[in-house]
């Protein structure tokens, strides 16, 4: 991680007065002056001009494809850019990174007054593209904003994605101060809290905590296209979760991961150790005299990731903490939920986390509330005396 050449200081993620204190309040003004070309309407490009478009900042868009322009426009996102437009002051390329490097070039050269930033999700390829095509660096500053959805375009777009979500800024080693600062503001105005980090260090967090989980969420998901019938009907809240994003775009996920090869290969190197693990104990089966050393080696995999796990930070960033958990049954009815959420609020609950779970054909669903240590007890008590019923 760097700080940011000539420019702020920029903490670190982790250190002290970074992440750890929570994510910042947005501002009460934004810093942000335009215009602000965005170039590329998709989910990222879209969320980015609503969220200025909402604090007043005059945002022109363009996008190779005709209808995503038009449906980007429509949603509020901007008006496309037109050849009399004043010059943007910051550019946002918002493109696939297979073909972001190229973009970016393309508008240091077009717009030689303004400072341009790409959002893609990997940074040292881009990066290279730039030096090698002779771009002017000095005005280049890498961003990526840790935000997204399944869906993507702009009909999917958000003024809050990035709301308390960490946004990298990678300058390069020629980048102004001023330039990195004026995409610091930018990434602060939308809600997001910055994170200095170089390319390459970039690189290899966002294959950890992003494109290995993909990649991981997507084989278990295609495991189940051989699944017998009736099979799927027995799953259950953690399969979906652990599902989710295997819904993502396959092209756009494919120009990811090959982008940032090296360091996807790495981490999935350590999973491929970890499996290899499982499968030879597996492999053992329940003959007697092997079964010990089986139940060893799988509870060892198993507390291998339970250890990872804790190390997540919580909603508030820091050290992941502990909460009591109470856990509600919630009638499938419409109005159910909210009414518990009357109730919380009523008991004056501060709600930390929420997991819901709904098993297909059931009447009830399972609402697991995360609450401060110390308070679970007391809450189960008070819901129980409204009516609620509450699973030990």
């Amino acid at each position: 991680m760097t700080r940011p050449p000539g420019g702020p200081p920029g903490p670190p993620l982790g250190q002290p007065g970074h992440s750890t204190g929570g994510p910042p309040d947005p501002p009460p003004h934004h810093a942000t002056v335009g215009p602000v070309h965005i170039v590329g309407s998709g989910l990222i490009g879209a969320s980015i001009g609503l969220g200025l478009r909402g604090l007043g900042v005059e945002v022109t868009l363009e996008d190779p494809s005709p209808a995503a322009l038009a449906v980007a426009q429509q949603v509020g996102a901007g008006r496309a850019r037109q050849a009399d437009d004043r010059p943007p002051l910051i550019v946002i390329v918002a493109s696939p990174p297979d073909v972001a490097g190229e973009t970016t070039a393309i508008q240091l050269d077009r717009f030689r007054q303004a400072v341009v930033s790409d959002v893609a999700s990997v940074k040292v390829v881009i990066l290279e593209e730039l030096r090698q095509a002779g771009a002017d660096l000095s005005r280049y500053v890498g961003s990526h904003p840790m935000a997204g959805r399944e869906r993507t375009g702009p009909a999917a777009a958000s003024a809050d994605l990035f709301v308390g979500r960490p946004w990298v800024i990678a300058p390069a080693p020629q980048t102004t101060g001023q330039a990195a600062l004026r995409i610091r503001e930018l990434a602060s105005d939308l809600g997001g809290y910055p994170a200095y980090m170089n390319a390459s260090a970039h690189d290899a967090a966002v294959a950890l905590v992003s494109h290995v989980p993909q990649v991981m969420s997507s084989l278990t998901a295609g495991a189940l296209a051989g699944a017998e019938p009736g099979a799927l009907d027995l799953a259950g809240q953690g399969l979906r979760d652990m599902t989710r994003i295997a819904q993502s775009d396959p092209n756009l996920w494919a120009a990811i991961l090959v982008g940032n090869g090296l360091a996807v290969a790495q981490v999935l190197r350590q999973v491929r150790a970890g499996l290899d693990r499982a499968i030879a104990a597996l492999d053992l089966g329940t003959k007697p005299e092997t079964l010990g050393h089986a139940l060893v080696e799988l509870a060892d995999v198993v507390g291998i990731g339970r250890q990872g796990a804790e190390l997540i930070p919580g909603k508030h960033g820091g050290t992941r903490r502990v909460f009591d958990k109470v856990t509600v049954m919630v009638p499938d009815k419409p109005g159910e939920l909210g009414r518990l959420f009357q109730e919380l609020g009523r008991l004056n609950v501060n709600l930390e986390d929420l997991k819901l779970e709904h098993g297909a054909g059931q009447l009830v669903g399972l609402a697991e509330l995360s609450v401060p240590t110390g308070r679970g007890a007391a809450l189960a008590s008070d819901l129980i005396e409204q009516g609620w019923r509450i699973l030990q």
